[in-house]
Protein backbone atom coordinates (compact mmCIF):
# COMPACT_ATOMS: atom_id res chain seq x y z
CA UNK A 1 0.00 0.00 0.00
CA UNK A 2 2.78 2.61 0.60
CA UNK A 3 4.59 2.08 -2.48
CA UNK A 4 1.11 2.55 -4.37
CA UNK A 5 0.95 5.87 -2.61
CA UNK A 6 4.51 6.58 -2.99
CA UNK A 7 3.81 6.00 -6.80
CA UNK A 8 1.04 7.66 -6.93
CA UNK A 9 2.63 10.70 -5.63
CA UNK A 10 5.53 10.51 -8.21
CA UNK A 11 2.76 10.39 -11.02
CA UNK A 12 1.11 13.64 -9.77
CA UNK A 13 4.56 15.47 -9.21
CA UNK A 14 5.30 14.33 -12.92
CA UNK A 15 2.19 15.53 -14.37
CA UNK A 16 2.29 18.87 -12.12
CA UNK A 17 5.72 19.67 -13.74
CA UNK A 18 4.67 19.25 -17.17
CA UNK A 19 1.76 21.08 -16.97
CA UNK A 20 3.57 24.00 -14.87
CA UNK A 21 5.99 24.09 -18.11
CA UNK A 22 3.46 24.41 -20.41
CA UNK A 23 1.35 27.07 -17.83
CA UNK A 24 4.68 28.81 -17.85
CA UNK A 25 4.06 30.50 -21.73
CA UNK A 26 2.32 32.81 -22.21
CA UNK A 27 -0.15 32.88 -24.63
CA UNK A 28 -0.20 34.79 -27.94
CA UNK A 29 -1.94 38.05 -27.85
CA UNK A 30 -3.59 39.38 -31.14
CA UNK A 31 -2.62 42.10 -33.04
CA UNK A 32 -4.13 45.57 -33.11
CA UNK A 33 -3.99 48.24 -34.66
CA UNK A 34 -1.72 49.79 -32.31
CA UNK A 35 1.18 47.28 -32.62
CA UNK A 36 4.03 49.22 -33.61
CA UNK A 37 7.21 47.42 -35.12
CA UNK A 38 9.90 47.05 -32.50
CA UNK A 39 12.53 48.09 -35.40
CA UNK A 40 11.22 49.53 -37.77
CA UNK A 41 8.96 51.55 -35.23
CA UNK A 42 5.82 51.24 -38.11
CA UNK A 43 2.44 49.90 -37.64
CA UNK A 44 2.61 46.34 -38.11
CA UNK A 45 -0.83 45.95 -39.78
CA UNK A 46 -0.31 47.73 -42.07
CA UNK A 47 2.27 45.04 -43.56
CA UNK A 48 1.24 42.12 -45.99
CA UNK A 49 2.95 38.54 -44.94
CA UNK A 50 3.24 36.50 -41.33
CA UNK A 51 4.50 39.20 -38.62
CA UNK A 52 5.80 38.09 -35.31
CA UNK A 53 5.38 38.49 -31.44
CA UNK A 54 8.39 37.97 -28.92
CA UNK A 55 7.00 37.73 -25.33
CA UNK A 56 9.50 38.69 -22.41
CA UNK A 57 9.68 37.19 -19.05
CA UNK A 58 9.49 40.73 -17.29
CA UNK A 59 7.58 42.35 -19.55
CA UNK A 60 3.19 41.68 -20.18
CA UNK A 61 3.03 43.27 -23.44
CA UNK A 62 4.80 41.87 -26.39
CA UNK A 63 7.45 43.06 -28.57
CA UNK A 64 5.90 43.31 -32.42
CA UNK A 65 7.71 42.25 -35.51
CA UNK A 66 6.32 43.22 -38.91
CA UNK A 67 8.30 39.75 -40.31
CA UNK A 68 9.40 36.93 -38.93
CA UNK A 69 12.91 37.70 -40.41
CA UNK A 70 13.04 40.56 -37.51
CA UNK A 71 11.65 38.19 -35.11
CA UNK A 72 13.70 35.88 -35.47
CA UNK A 73 16.98 38.51 -35.60
CA UNK A 74 15.89 39.98 -31.89
CA UNK A 75 16.52 35.94 -30.74
CA UNK A 76 20.29 36.01 -32.04
CA UNK A 77 21.53 39.50 -31.92
CA UNK A 78 23.99 40.58 -29.05
CA UNK A 79 22.72 43.42 -27.72
CA UNK A 80 19.05 42.32 -27.41
CA UNK A 81 17.38 40.54 -24.33
CA UNK A 82 17.57 36.51 -24.02
CA UNK A 83 14.86 36.21 -21.41
CA UNK A 84 11.86 35.71 -23.98
CA UNK A 85 9.40 33.60 -23.07
CA UNK A 86 7.68 32.34 -26.05
CA UNK A 87 8.17 33.64 -29.74
CA UNK A 88 4.68 33.46 -31.77
CA UNK A 89 4.62 34.05 -35.53
CA UNK A 90 1.86 33.71 -38.00
CA UNK A 91 0.89 30.28 -39.59
CA UNK A 92 0.78 30.91 -42.83
CA UNK A 93 -0.97 27.39 -43.68
CA UNK A 94 -3.74 28.85 -41.63
CA UNK A 95 -3.45 32.83 -42.51
CA UNK A 96 -3.89 35.57 -45.98
CA UNK A 97 -0.58 36.50 -46.89
CA UNK A 98 -1.81 40.12 -47.76
CA UNK A 99 -3.71 40.35 -43.90
CA UNK A 100 -3.06 37.57 -41.45
CA UNK A 101 -6.14 36.59 -39.19
CA UNK A 102 -6.49 37.03 -35.66
CA UNK A 103 -6.14 33.38 -34.07
CA UNK A 104 -3.13 32.06 -36.71
CA UNK A 105 -0.24 32.30 -34.20
CA UNK A 106 2.01 29.20 -33.20
CA UNK A 107 4.86 28.76 -31.60
CA UNK A 108 7.64 29.47 -33.67
CA UNK A 109 9.27 26.55 -31.84
CA UNK A 110 7.46 24.00 -33.10
CA UNK A 111 6.73 25.57 -36.58
CA UNK A 112 8.59 24.72 -40.15
CA UNK A 113 10.22 27.35 -42.18
CA UNK A 114 10.16 28.06 -45.84
CA UNK A 115 13.69 29.86 -46.10
CA UNK A 116 14.98 31.78 -49.89
CA UNK A 117 11.09 31.75 -51.46
CA UNK A 118 10.33 33.80 -53.95
CA UNK A 119 7.90 36.13 -51.60
CA UNK A 120 8.86 39.56 -50.07
CA UNK A 121 7.94 39.74 -46.07
CA UNK A 122 6.44 42.57 -44.47
CA UNK A 123 9.40 44.75 -45.42
CA UNK A 124 9.72 44.30 -48.44
CA UNK A 125 12.68 41.71 -47.56
CA UNK A 126 13.35 37.85 -48.55
CA UNK A 127 11.01 36.07 -45.69
CA UNK A 128 11.04 33.06 -43.41
CA UNK A 129 7.57 31.71 -43.96
CA UNK A 130 6.27 29.76 -40.94
CA UNK A 131 3.54 26.66 -40.83
CA UNK A 132 2.41 25.02 -37.95
CA UNK A 133 2.23 21.70 -40.60
CA UNK A 134 5.07 20.36 -42.53
CA UNK A 135 2.75 19.04 -45.63
CA UNK A 136 1.68 22.72 -46.30
CA UNK A 137 5.53 24.05 -46.20
CA UNK A 138 6.42 21.52 -48.62
CA UNK A 139 2.72 22.70 -50.80
CA UNK A 140 4.34 26.25 -50.54
CA UNK A 141 7.56 25.20 -51.67
CA UNK A 142 6.11 23.69 -54.72
CA UNK A 143 4.72 27.04 -55.79
CA UNK A 144 7.25 29.50 -54.43
CA UNK A 145 10.58 27.35 -54.17
CA UNK A 146 12.78 27.61 -51.12
CA UNK A 147 13.77 24.95 -48.36
CA UNK A 148 12.35 23.65 -45.51
CA UNK A 149 14.12 23.91 -42.08
CA UNK A 150 13.04 23.82 -38.65
CA UNK A 151 13.27 26.34 -35.79
CA UNK A 152 16.98 25.78 -34.89
CA UNK A 153 18.07 24.71 -38.07
CA UNK A 154 17.38 28.28 -39.63
CA UNK A 155 20.83 29.61 -41.53
CA UNK A 156 21.62 32.31 -39.11
CA UNK A 157 22.24 34.09 -42.77
CA UNK A 158 18.79 34.70 -43.06
CA UNK A 159 18.08 36.64 -39.82
CA UNK A 160 18.36 40.12 -41.16
CA UNK A 161 21.95 39.18 -42.89
CA UNK A 162 23.59 38.47 -39.39
CA UNK A 163 27.10 36.61 -40.49
CA UNK A 164 26.99 33.16 -38.88
CA UNK A 165 29.93 33.22 -36.35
Amino acid sequence: MLKLFIGFIAAVSLVSCGQSDKAAMPAAQELTRDAIGYYCMMTVVEHQGPKGQIILTDKEDPLWFTSVRDTMAFTILPGEPKNIAAIYVTDIGKANWDNPEPSTWIDARQAWFVVGSDVSGGMGAPELVPFGEKAEALAFIQEHGGEIFEYADIPREMFLGVEDS
